[in-house]
């Protein structure tokens, strides 16, 4: 039986509660009417295990190391691009945008081993997450980890029917590449920001990439790799 995910038990509850009572009114009524209600009761159970599945994953031996980015999440690149980030990374980033679909698995994971120095939720609006506009303007939560190799922000993105982000991690949080720290609830994007100058790229557009599993990139220390940058071309 799938593993369901901590992160969204209680709607699981919630969604097998609503089966059951599915089935037992089909029970009660018998007929065509029944046997539709017991399909729709199969039909919710089912749904609700595959959205919520929680699978292990087998972190790979180089992600132990420090500077290597692991994709946070299931899904495809649908956007990898300059941008200026003044806050947490101060200066010119390249971000990579993992557009989840309802058919992906929505757990989240730590994309780079360090210690977590900024945790914000920024309310905001629902536009279709793979919109670039989603990067700005939907609600998100705001995550930066500071590692040996220098810092990364990333974002956990709602969208149409993403309306809840479940998040764990806590400022001065010591965590490693590959851990799970929360989910968003059904179709989402996370965006991943690193410092242009630093990170070598090793992903691009359209790529399909697994939570904890595929390599991003890798950020490398600003003295030893000032200029190297690739984009997967």
């Amino acid at each position: 039986m799938p593993v369901i995910t901590p992160y969204g038990r209680d709607n699981a509850v919630v969604l097998m509660g609503v089966a059951l009572l599915m089935a037992s009114v089909g029970v009660a009524l018998g007929g065509g009417v029944g046997w539709g209600l017991g399909v729709g009761a199969m039909a919710v159970v089912g749904t609700t295990l595959w959205f919520f599945r929680d699978p292990e994953r087998t972190i790979p031996a180089e992600g132990e190391q420090p500077g290597v980015i692991l994709a946070p999440a299931d899904g495809r690149i649908v956007e990898i691009r300059r941008v200026v980030e003044p806050e947490f990374l101060a200066g010119e980033a390249i971000q990579v945008s993992i557009f989840l679909s309802v058919l992906d698995v929505h757990v989240n994971r730590v994309p780079i081993s360090g210690t977590v120095r900024l945790c914000r939720y920024v309310p905001g609006r629902f536009y279709a997450a793979f919109r670039p506009e989603a990067s700005r303007q939907n609600e998100q939560m705001l995550i930066g980890i500071e590692s040996p190799h220098g810092r990364l922000l990333f974002k956990q993105i709602t969208g149409i029917l993403a309306r809840r982000i479940v998040c764990t991690l806590r400022e001065g949080q010591a965590v490693r590449a590959g851990d799970r720290f929360g989910m968003m609830k059904f179709g989402s994007r996370i965006d991943i920001l690193v410092p242009a100058e630093q990170t070598r790229l090793c992903v691009q557009e359209q790529m399909r990439v697994r939570a904890g599993q595929t390599i991003i990139g890798y950020l490398q220390p600003q003295e030893t790799n000032a200029g190297q940058l690739h984009e997967g071309r």
